[in-house]
């Protein structure tokens, strides 16, 4: 006969309760959430990226993007980086957008030389002192395109 320890008993029993609970959560309830986080306020830095995305269709996301030295970029504090000009830019949220501060720069530590990749080992260098203030960790770029106007008929 085996005989369980209180604590691995305790373990089992929280574990138990904590998968009812999963379980039952209600979809009402879910979707309550769901609907608090859609009627939530955007921040300035989500109202400043979609006015720049105005009129612009998302593609699918790609690991890389040219990238030279005359290719712009915009720092959207809390919340991304947008490469590129013209009829298409590209928009990196990053692992953790929370942390973009529009103060700081990027800095490339390993970089092809006409590619920016999600691979690329990136930090963000506070200006003023030139201390690493971060790593940064890239996700996939997503390019929004320009919508074509639709020809009248």
């Amino acid at each position: 006969m085996h005989r369980i320890s209180h604590r691995a008993r305790m373990m089992i029993g929280c574990l138990a309760a904590a998968l009812t609970a999963a379980t039952a959560l209600p979809a009402a309830a879910q979707s309550d959430v769901e609907a608090e986080t859609a009627a939530a306020p955007l921040s300035k830095g989500e109202q400043r990226l979609s006015k720049l995305l105005e009129g612009r269709v998302a593609g699918e996301p790609v690991r890389c993007i040219r990238a030279f030295r005359n290719v712009p970029m915009q720092t959207i504090d809390g919340t991304a980086y947008v490469y590129g000009s013209g009829s298409t830019i590209w928009v990196q949220r990053t692992r953790d957008p929370k942390r973009i501060d529009d103060r700081d720069y990027l800095r490339i530590i390993r970089r092809d030389s006409t590619q920016l990749c999600r691979e690329d080992q990136t930090v963000s260098v506070e200006p003023y002192t030139g201390m690493l203030s971060g790593a940064v960790f890239f996700e996939d770029f997503v390019p929004y395109t320009r919508a074509k106007p639709e020809a009248e008929g």
